[in-house]
């Protein structure tokens, strides 16, 4: 081989490792991170660059339950799960609590249903405001329930959850400094340039803490809750993740294809 050939050559296939580095760069960056003394994993990802979903059930109408089932049918169509996280709070038979979109298919509808204490505590997904995440051709979104079903903005995904943890760069003053409810905790957040970011605490943490993560140290003027305790997952085979919910599975479920 002339030196002139196998310049080209490692020139090419240079830039072919640096086109899907800055592929995967641009897809998902998950990081292990430590906000006041509490440890998280989060992961960044750009909803123009990333193919970002939402799933539920499978092609037999059956919810997926575990990250590895969807990550088989999903290389079944050729292609791979790189990251999932679960997508809020379901029901026994695995069915959302509220509203979710599916490929522009509503689902589900919302849920606004007023939810009384039991032992003086409401359900997290009750406690207001809950909200809605969605992506749409604007990109991702976050707004209180009441909101998004007053603008119905055009979506493809979207999935209803609660409480909110940010709201319009503030938070929700619902919840309580030093709080001794304290559990793993699972959320989403768009944040600064767009950016989605998702966050799972690898111990317990209060709402408040946990909401001030997302505006003070990922700059997400806004958050939504999905999950917490047993329920809360992630998949990342780059961090060799590939969590179980202890309720027997998960219901819907986010994922990014590559």
């Amino acid at each position: 081989m002339t030196y002139l050939k196998y310049a080209v050559l490692a020139g090419a296939l240079t830039l072919a490792a640096t086109v899907t580095s800055l592929h995967q760069a641009h897809a998902a960056q998950c990081e292990s991170e430590t906000f006041e003394e509490a440890k998280y994993v989060v992961c960044t990802l750009e909803p123009g660059k990333a193919d970002l979903r939402l799933f539920w059930k499978n092609a037999d109408g059956a919810p997926y339950r575990a990250f590895s089932s969807l990550a088989e049918a999903v290389r079944a169509k050729g292609r791979t799960l790189a990251f999932a996280v679960n997508a809020g709070m379901y029901r026994a038979d695995f069915s959302p609590m509220g509203l979710y979109v599916e490929n522009a298919r509503e689902m589900k509808p919302a849920n606004t249903t007023e939810a009384e204490s039991s032992a003086g505590q409401v359900p997290n997904f009750y406690r207001k405001p809950n909200g809605v995440f969605f992506l749409g051709e604007a990109g991702a979104g976050i707004l209180p329930t009441e909101e998004f079903l007053k603008r119905r903005p055009k979506v493809r995904f979207a999935t209803q959850s609660g409480p909110m943890l940010v709201i319009a760069d503030k938070l929700n003053p619902i919840f309580i400094v030093g709080s001794p409810d304290r559990t793993r905790r699972s959320g989403v957040g768009v944040c600064e340039h767009g950016a989605v970011r998702f966050a799972i605490s690898e111990y317990g943490v209060n709402f408040h803490d946990f909401a001030r993560l997302f505006r003070d140290h990922l700059k997400c003027p806004d958050a939504l809750f999905l999950d917490g305790g047993r329920g809360v997952g992630l998949y990342n085979p780059a961090m060799g993740r590939n969590d179980r919910s202890w309720h027997g599975g998960y219901g819907p479920i986010f994922g990014l294809v590559e």
